[in-house]
């Protein structure tokens, strides 16, 4: 994608669908942070949102929020964390009424958790019952298990590239990525990107037969890791943009 096309994806007529599913999934990570869930039960949660509307059309006919709530409980049960709806349920309206009391147990309260419970069915119909997804995450962890040996030791441990991947890959989570391209491309992205933000060169990549991400994934090519950063750059500056 070219610049010009780039700025123009961010103001087309997908451009509010685009910021609703960042905010979104934006809430979807802070709540999941407070219902205790680790990071891969996140990623899922993200993964069947974005996979739930790539698979439908746009929010409107669905309330984005009730979809979320609906893809936490779900995840939980994938990962086996399980969560009870009451707390997604209350987590939820203290996330989006801060300033309002706590939900009472009545029958707004009961018509939200049979709202959270149908919703969920539809999207399992809706996906086929395909919610269980490999994450990048293990792919990551293993590419930067395998560099780090590569590297000057002093240099690794000078610059954070490790936690910067790490942090990219779950940022990468706002946009539908996790849905666009396969789990270790994203990984070696994530990676390829961190590398660049900190200007560290791997050893004798210049002299190689092949680059150092190719020998992680061999039918990755120079243009899908830009598509892929090109993305991960849009989701920054949407955030810049909303903020």
């Amino acid at each position: 994608m070219e610049p010009d096309q780039a700025a123009s994806a961010q103001t087309g007529p997908g451009a509010t669908e685009t910021k609703i599913h960042f905010k979104v999934t934006r809430f979807i990570m802070e709540a999941g942070v407070k219902l205790g869930l680790r990071s891969i039960p996140v990623a899922t949660a993200c993964t069947i949102y974005h996979s739930f509307f790539t698979a439908t059309v746009a929010p409107g006919p669905y309330d984005p929020y009730l979809v979320a709530m609906a893809a936490l409980y779900l995840a939980g049960k994938v990962e086996e964390q399980h969560l009870r709806t009451r707390d997604i349920i209350n987590v939820s309206h203290r996330y989006l009424h801060p300033q309002s009391d706590p939900l009472e147990l009545d029958s707004h309260f009961w018509e939200l958790r049979d709202s959270i419970v149908q919703c969920e069915l539809l999207m399992l119909r809706v996906l086929g019952f395909r919610v269980s997804f490999r994450h990048p995450h293990k792919y990551l962890l293993h590419y930067l298990l395998s560099l780090r040996r590569w590297m000057n030791r002093h240099s690794w441990e000078r610059t954070p590239v490790s936690a910067a991947a790490w942090a990219l890959l779950r940022d990468s989570y706002h946009g539908a990525l996790c849905v666009r391209y396969l789990p270790q491309h994203v990984a070696v992205a994530v990676l390829y990107l961190a590398l660049h933000c900190y200007g560290v060169e791997v050893p004798a990549h210049a002299q190689a037969q092949r680059p150092w991400w190719q020998v992680f994934s061999d039918d990755l090519s120079q243009a899908q890791i830009d598509q892929i950063v090109l993305d991960l750059i849009q989701i920054y500056t949407l955030d810049a943009e909303i903020s």
